[in-house]
């Protein structure tokens, strides 16, 4: 039981220091994505680690599978692998997610050193004019994706607009009497 312990004061960590971050999503209690890189970035690589039953005494499960890296070759794939590796190796037996991410973080130009993005790969093939044309087109292509809600989540935030799908005034406001009456409480005992 010490083992699902120490996951659960880990879980409660990652979930204190990534609050807010785009790049840190929690894909369930015991398992972890961080996009290394900003999206538009040729460079930025997504690590996905989970946790087996007896981590942290044992090794987590780290893969580079996600679609998001499918730009990369295998050989930098399996050398980031390796590096991440290492880190295991030299942290086996503390909670090491976060020190993953951030060795991840921190050397991610070493890290993908050995890269060579997309287009260029492109440019090698074809004439330079096709590239270009390509990823102009690449470019154009590419939009904010919008954020998937299940009917679940569609139908309670269709019960907090109005008929123009608009959250009505005041619904993020803070409630000034409950506030004061907590102020007002705490001053009293002083």
């Amino acid at each position: 039981m010490a083992a699902n312990e120490d996951q659960e004061m880990e879980l409660e960590a990652l979930r204190s220091i990534y609050e807010g971050d785009d790049s840190f999503k929690e894909l369930g209690p015991s398992s972890f994505q961080y996009r290394v890189g900003d999206i538009g970035d040729a460079k930025a690589f997504l690590i996905e680690i989970s946790w087996p039953e007896t981590y942290p005494e044992t090794a987590p499960n780290i893969s580079m599978n996600a679609f998001f890296n499918n730009q990369i070759s295998p050989s930098v794939k399996h050398s980031i692998l390796k590096k991440l590796q290492e880190e295991v190796e030299a942290n086996l037996g503390t909670a090491m997610t976060y020190t993953l991410f951030e060795y991840a973080k921190d050397n991610k130009e070493e890290l993908m050193e050995n890269h060579q993005p997309f287009n260029n790969v492109i440019s090698l093939i074809g004439c330079e004019s096709t590239s270009e044309a390509t990823h102009a087109n690449l470019s154009s292509k590419k939009k904010e994706k919008k954020e998937q809600l299940t009917k679940a989540q569609k139908k309670k935030l269709a019960d907090k607009t109005d008929h123009k799908g608009e959250l009505p005034r005041g619904w993020n406001w803070v409630d000034v009497i409950k506030q004061l009456s907590k102020t007002g409480s705490s001053n009293d005992d002083e």
